[in-house]
């Protein structure tokens, strides 16, 4: 009771192919065959190690002097 024989395979497969037709089971296998190597190259990149760029210098910020006239500037705002 529990197993199929050949011809309940069979119908399925008839029932099957008329309601998505051969073209649309094709084109399906199609999509999960670039799926699944879609999934490979992403899991692949993941392997590489990341290249790293050197890390830049420190540069020193400029600083402006503190003269009169900028001090009256700052005040008169």
């Amino acid at each position: 009771m529990g197993s199929m024989s050949i011809w309940h395979w069979v119908v399925v497969l008839v029932v099957v192919l008329l309601l998505f037709g051969r073209g649309k089971i094709s084109d399906l296998m199609g999509d999960v065959a670039k799926g699944i190597k879609s999934f490979k190259k992403g899991m692949a990149e993941d392997d590489e190690p990341v290249a790293k760029a050197p890390p830049e210098t420190p540069r020193p910020i400029p600083h402006q002097a503190n003269t009169p006239a900028s001090e009256a500037e700052k005040k008169a705002v």
